[in-house]
């Protein structure tokens, strides 16, 4: 049995709800996430999804000086506010210093440690006493096993709300692949595993002063994820990826994300017959 992780009101657990978190890469102004928001809210309701709804107030990783970062923590957590005022949805972002957490943990929900700061000992230490749940992305660098780590680090200070986050790996230059067996790998720590569709078909650098994608497989990751046994599929989407500031290459389409999410939630539901009945 594995640990049960408590989100608002949706209680991640084995055999439990599929679930998606889903949302824009960064904050471009406050149209786009409260517009991506609305018809995630409408699509958890029509579909039975829970949906939870991710952005960024800064991208602190991006690969040019001169790429937009988004508008920073204090008008960002705002917008962020706003969204979870106004859909209920909860929310999460990412951290990237321990003196920004004490302020995230008042509007967010879940925590979430960039993969590039994975291993970051006083960043994960800050985010777990929080108590919020956590959610680590693991680094394009390391072996799903090294993930066991990170976990440790979490739930030394009591917190065992933790969630993993399968994002790619590196393969050469410019270039991610995924492997599959890193689903279950982590799940043997104990907690829910989630599969993050969209970072996994980036092309890092891949575009010289920005990273490039390619968001049409996206799709096809995510629905072996669910397959290979993940908990939940995160996803950046965008009303139009080309125009996006940050991960454009790799988000989907808001017009293309309803068939997709019902697909994922049949193939999440069939790996869940098949398990319950292979313990009958």
């Amino acid at each position: 049995m594995r640990n049960q992780i408590q989100i608002r009101n949706l209680t991640i657990k084995d055999n439990g709800p599929f679930f998606i978190i889903a949302g824009p890469c960064v904050i471009e102004n406050e149209d786009i996430p409260l517009t991506v928001a609305v018809y995630l809210k409408e699509l958890s309701e029509l579909l039975d999804i829970p949906i939870i709804f991710k952005t960024s107030y800064d991208k602190a990783n991006r690969t040019s000086l001169k790429s937009y970062r988004g508008p920073g923590i204090d008008k960002g957590l705002k917008i962020i506010q706003k969204v979870k005022d106004n859909t209920g949805l909860s929310v999460i972002s990412d951290v990237h210093n321990t003196s920004e957490i004490d302020k995230a943990a008042k509007v967010l929900d879940i925590i979430q440690i960039p993969a590039f700061l994975c291993r970051q000992t006083d960043l994960l230490l800050a985010a777990a006493r929080t108590h919020l749940p956590v959610n680590i992305k693991k680094g394009q660098f390391l072996s799903p096993a090294e993930m066991g780590q990170a976990v440790e680090k979490i739930t030394s200070t009591g917190n065992n709300n933790v969630l993993l986050t399968e994002r790619g790996t590196f393969f050469g230059y410019n270039n991610l692949v995924v492997d599959f067996r890193s689903i279950p790998v982590m799940k043997r720590f104990g907690f829910p595993v989630i599969f993050d569709a969209t970072h996994s078909v980036q092309l890092p650098g891949g575009s010289g002063s920005s990273s490039g994608g390619k968001r049409e497989f996206a799709p096809t990751l995510a629905k072996a994820a669910v397959a290979a046994g993940a908990d939940g599929i995160f996803m950046e989407v965008h009303p139009d990826p080309d125009s996006a500031l940050s991960d454009g290459p790799n988000s989907i389409p808001l017009d293309d994300i309803k068939p997709l999410f019902a697909m994922l939630k049949d193939i999440h539901s069939l790996i869940n017959q098949n398990t319950r009945k292979g313990h009958g």
